[in-house]
């Protein structure tokens, strides 16, 4: 009983993991633009350069916006 109560917990967790990582938001940075935007996966094209401050991750993109204007190469254009 205690095996099968186990598997079925270890079950419901690895489909809810994917669930809480979609609440992450970071800053990037068009490498061609220069253009800093906010993602909510993190970049596998390299392009996109991660900007945010020491690989900050926010928990809302209102956050992430008010990050992206202390980030001192998205800012300074």
């Amino acid at each position: 009983m205690k095996i099968k109560l186990v598997a079925a917990a270890a079950l419901v967790a690895s489909f809810a993991a994917p669930a809480f990582a979609a609440d992450e938001f970071l800053v990037v940075q068009d490498a061609k633009t220069k253009k800093c935007t906010v993602v909510d996966k993190k970049p596998t094209e390299s392009s996109m350069t991660v900007v945010s401050p020491a690989g900050a991750v926010y928990k809302t993109k209102a956050e992430a916006e008010a990050g992206m204007k202390t980030v001192k190469v998205c800012s300074s254009r």
